[in-house]
């Protein structure tokens, strides 16, 4: 199958892709992507449109729709309840390769003392949130955007106490995320594209942060398209303005989507 784009900067709100969504697999980030982004983690708010459109396009697709986000798969599903879907969370740390399959998991969450070390971090000043992910521990200061270089230099420095190469520091949108090292979206979504029903389809990757950089490369071997939101990252096709943006794409495959459930 081929996906061609004559203009890499058209506006894809209003342009399909796909001819047969049943030759493709659509992997979704979330935070940024698909949600707009809040003040804090918990205040993300799911557009009851959005679960019906994801419903619909899982439908077609026979499964093959996919969520990759830095959130663990618990806190996935809480947010899009009573809509499940195949996840990837924890930037790779879990993984549920179809909506009713036992996740299985891919690494070991961080220490309670190291996250406790991370944590204190927030004493730097108001407006620091940590939020822990089980797998990581993020450090938000979207709400305090002057102690960036503070932040950061805290972080580097408990980080370095840590065994060497046993940790990776992920900076974000006004986040910055600790993990355990070897652990990424690029490689879950390699294993993820091994497994029905994703196997032998054509991906579309969606994704708006630097920790989704890496997973375009992967989605360019299996054929694929990835695309950006709010700006062009690197081996992207192209890039989308906004959540709004990807949204109203998606509403509109779903509405003029073929596909298994047809």
């Amino acid at each position: 199958m081929s996906l061609d784009i004559s203009d890499l900067d058209m506006a894809l709100a209003d342009t399909s892709l796909i001819p047969d969504l049943r030759k493709c697999a659509i992997l979704l980030d979330i935070d940024g992507t698909i949600l707009d982004l809040a003040p804090s983690p918990q205040q993300v708010w799911v557009p009851p449109p959005l679960r019906r459109t994801l419903a619909r396009i899982d439908d077609l697709t026979g499964g093959a729709v996919a969520l990759v986000s830095g959130r663990p798969l618990n806190d996935i599903d809480l947010i899009f309840s009573p809509l499940q879907l195949a996840a990837i969370g924890g930037h790779g740390a879990e993984m549920r390769a179809s909506a009713d399959a036992t996740p299985y998991l891919r690494a070991t969450p961080l220490g309670a003392a190291l996250k406790r070390k991370l944590a204190a971090v927030t004493e730097l000043g108001p407006g620091i949130l940590a939020e822990d992910k089980g797998y990581s521990l993020a450090l938000h200061y979207r709400l305090a955007p002057n102690m960036e270089a503070k932040l950061r230099a805290a972080v580097e420095a408990i980080s370095a106490r840590a065994p060497k190469g046993s940790l990776e520091i992920l900076p974000g949108k006004q986040v910055v995320e600790i993990k355990p090292a070897g652990i990424n979206k690029a490689e879950a979504v390699r294993e993820l594209m091994s497994f029905p029903p994703f196997a032998g389809r054509n991906p579309i990757f969606i994704g708006d942060d630097t920790t989704d950089e890496p997973v375009f490369g992967v989605i360019a071997k299996f054929g694929g398209l990835g695309f950006s939101v709010g700006r062009t990252l690197a081996d992207s096709n192209g890039h989308f303005d906004k959540p709004e943006s990807v949204r109203a794409w998606l509403a509109r495959i779903a509405a003029e989507g073929v596909g298994a459930a047809e």
